[in-house]
């Protein structure tokens, strides 16, 4: 397999993507009162239980931040971790929920665990939207801000390629939905969004190195709100994972796809 076969893959289905994607999206909220909005309503009503249960309930406090530059804190990590939640979410089950694609020469079967994470970006597009306006009130908009689109680059590839593997696996072993559900919680509880390295007591932060979602929040958090560029330890190991899962994880589709027919 050619490195750059899954590249090409996207590359050239990129305008039937992008229309499911924004098909996918429409019919996720038809019928519902406040419809789109709900893209923004979302990551704000979670961004508040954060704040509420770390402010006022832990009174959590920060040397170099005041409340509400806490509070953008958090959300540097919430939105990242919302887009990575339901593309884990959504994509597990992608194969099994489109079985009838399988065989479909248009739209290859490939593509499906694809279409889920980029409809899970729908909520992470709109909570950046809110967050970057934030920054600007509070003054963090610093030179080192856009390199935010480079991190959150790295977060789809990492995501498809999860994807491609995990939306395989389900195929054949179909609790695995319901082991992703109770790994989604126990990810929001480990995961730094409210909290700084720093603050893990020195004999647990070793465990920090097995959550995925550590690198790409502590990224966030340097980019967009500490103002300079991720950790070198942290990024020298979000960049080749990211890339290793997405090429990985196409290679890993592609080969179990052969032996999907018989089992959805």
């Amino acid at each position: 397999m050619k490195i750059i076969e899954p590249f090409l893959i996207l590359y050239r289905f990129r305008n039937l993507l992008w229309q499911t994607t924004k098909s996918d999206i429409r019919t996720r909220f038809a019928g519902s009162v406040l419809g789109m909005f709900w893209l923004f309503f979302y990551p704000l009503l979670l961004l508040g239980a954060y704040a509420m249960v770390y402010i006022f309930i832990f009174k959590v406090k920060f040397h170099l931040f005041n409340s509400n530059e806490y509070v953008a804190l958090i959300f540097c990590g919430l939105i990242p971790f919302i887009g990575f939640s339901e593309a884990l979410s959504n994509g597990v089950s992608s194969v099994v929920s489109n079985s009838s694609l399988i065989k479909n020469t248009l739209f290859p079967i490939e593509l499906v665990p694809v279409k889920a994470v980029l409809v899970s970006q729908s909520t992470q597009f709109t909570g950046m939207i809110m967050l970057l306006a934030v920054l600007g009130l509070l003054g963090k908009w610093t030179v080192w801000l856009p390199f935010f689109l480079v991190i959150w680059l790295l977060q789809i590839l990492f995501s498809i390629g999860l994807m491609w593997i995990l939306s395989s696996i389900n195929v054949f072993v179909r609790d695995l939905q319901s082991i992703v559900s109770v790994l989604i919680l126990l990810l929001m509880l480990i995961s730094p969004i409210a909290y700084t390295e720093d603050m893990i007591p020195a004999n647990l932060q070793p465990f920090l190195a097995l959550n995925p979602m550590y690198y790409l929040i502590v990224s966030y958090q340097d980019v967009l709100m500490l103002g300079h560029f991720p950790s070198k330890d942290v990024f020298l190991i979000l960049l080749p994972v990211s890339l290793l899962t997405f090429i990985l994880g196409y290679w890993f589709f592609i080969k179990m796809k052969r032996v999907f027919v018989d089992n959805v």
